[in-house]
């Protein structure tokens, strides 16, 4: 009797198992590479040093996952890091909670404003956010006369430097967030309706899904992610500079979902693979720069990454 493979291909094929454990598989294997042919890798204090600098871009990206599960993009999210590091010397003299509150109000904001032209306008993400990546960075850059402004708030500052039980703060933030996140993909009505959405958003309009509300509410958190990482990196490198920080972290970002298999056409999201993701970029960048290669190196090394990415994903839609 003949039997339907069909089925068993498609849930054991080579493209499914690349994206969905490729991510795991290739953090594992940079590690050991390195544990075994880069002298000092596993230092804690180089351990320490590659999870600090991997921490921003991790925040960014869950907030990227949830909106390319929608089906979107946001390009906006350096500049909201900017916005959100110019707008807290502005509220510092009120204590460093108000100054952080303040940055975090400016993340809602910004994806309250993308949300509303990408859920009622109806203009494209990309349109849309772009237009918040060159204005969000100007009104940054007028918040803060344009200039580099020191800080020296001690209570600040040691968000970007202190530690938690031997974790760095930065780090805790990070983890906390995926935590978050992962609750509201997989245990939230809220999850739920998101990825049905990504998934064919004429249909879910059609189920009576508050479609609009679901992106809107997106982009804010979104946002609202952005800005905690602006807050970040603002007390890591003890200065408001909006023309440096978030600068390309959108790339990153992006290259950090896709790397960790959420499909680009939305629909389903993948947390932990985007934090495996972020941590694929690092360590492969690490790698090549400690073995004495050009950043040029690392970041056409990056490229290739992406296409590979993008590829298996193809296939797997194919299949």
């Amino acid at each position: 009797m003949a039997t339907d493979t069909a089925p068993l291909r498609r849930r054991f094929g080579l493209p499914r198992l690349v994206q969905d454990y490729g991510v795991y598989a290739a953090v594992a294997a940079l590690v050991a590479y390195n544990a075994v042919f880069t002298p000092n890798f596993l230092d804690s204090g180089n351990l320490r040093t590659q999870l600090v600098q991997v921490a921003p871009v991790v925040i960014v990206a869950l907030g990227m996952a949830l909106v390319i599960g929608s089906e979107g993009i946001d390009l906006s999210v350096g500049s909201v890091m900017a916005l959100a590091a110019a707008i807290i010397p502005l509220y510092l003299g009120f204590g460093v909670w108000p100054s952080i509150a303040m940055a975090l109000i400016a993340g809602v904001f910004a994806g309250l404003f993308n949300g509303v032209l990408v859920a009622v306008v109806g203009l494209q993400p990309i349109v849309a956010t772009l237009a918040l990546l060159v204005a969000g960075r100007g009104l940054a850059l007028v918040f803060a006369d344009g200039q580099l402004k020191q800080l020296h708030n001690p209570d600040l500052l040691a968000l970007g430097s202190d530690d938690v039980a031997g974790v760095p703060i930065v780090v805790l933030v990070a983890l906390a967030l995926t935590v978050v996140a992962a609750f509201l993909v997989r245990s939230t009505s809220y999850g739920r309706q998101l990825t049905a959405v990504g998934g064919n958003r004429a249909a879910a309009s059609l189920a009576g899904l508050p479609v609009r509300r679901i992106l809107i509410v997106t982009y804010i958190l979104c946002g609202v992610f952005a800005a905690v990482a602006g807050v970040l990196a603002t007390s890591r490198l003890t200065a408001s500079d909006p023309s440096t920080i978030g600068n390309l972290i959108e790339l990153s970002a992006i290259t950090a979902v896709v790397v960790g298999g959420t499909p680009l056409t939305g629909g389903r999201i993948r947390i932990v693979g985007t934090v495996a993701g972020a941590l694929v970029m690092q360590l492969v960048r690490a790698t090549l720069i400690k073995h004495d290669l050009p950043d040029s190196t690392a970041q056409m090394a990056q490229a290739v990454i992406i296409l590979a990415a993008v590829y298996v994903a193809r296939e797997r839609r194919t299949r």
